[in-house]
């Protein structure tokens, strides 16, 4: 896991940087863009529950006191009164493909597990996305289906594929000084 990461609310400053991520098609990546959007929605949910609600919520990633990205997920109900929660991750350009985002899930399973009875927790990427799904992979998620022509982005239908993991699952915590 990347030492000195963790995750913390958003802070009003915080908006700033992610209501910028979200303009730039660069800054959010290519398997995130999904074209323009009302950059507001950020401040105005900041208003309303500071991003942390009982059906969607955003934590930043921050290693050694700096941002460097966010985690979101929410909640999809699955019965009754069952749910699961399905996450998602962007970190800022400098920080992807150093394993942060490994270690970003990592923690965000930890925290979700340890903070609500849900038994599963899942997230989908594009088909495409190899880098996302080997982080998914090595942060102990199991890949589960494939759903053909699921998402539309950038002119065509896309794949997803979903990954999952149930409590059961989530990776025994090293002791602090074991190698990964």
């Amino acid at each position: 896991m990347s030492e000195g990461m963790r995750l913390r609310p958003v802070r009003e400053p915080d908006l700033d940087r992610l209501e910028e991520m979200f303009a730039d098609p660069d800054a959010i990546g290519v398997f995130n863009w999904g074209g323009f959007t009302d950059g507001s929605v950020w401040r105005r949910r900041f208003g309303e529950n500071q991003l942390l609600g009982d059906d969607r919520s955003v934590l930043m990633v921050e290693l050694d006191g700096a941002a460097v990205g966010f985690v979101s997920w929410n909640k999809v109900r699955t019965g009754q009164i069952s749910h699961v929660f399905e996450f998602g991750i962007s970190l800022w350009p400098a920080f992807r493909g150093k394993g942060h985002g490994t270690a970003a899930q990592i923690l965000l399973a930890r925290y979700l597990f340890a903070h609500s009875p849900v038994n599963r927790i899942q997230a989908w990427t594009e088909a495409g996305n190899i880098a996302e799904q080997r982080a998914l992979e090595k942060a102990g998620f199991v890949r589960e289906a494939v759903l053909h022509e699921y998402s539309f982005r950038d002119g065509a239908w896309r794949d997803e594929v979903l990954y999952r993991m149930l409590r059961s699952e989530l990776p025994a915590e090293r002791p602090a000084g074991s190698s990964a």
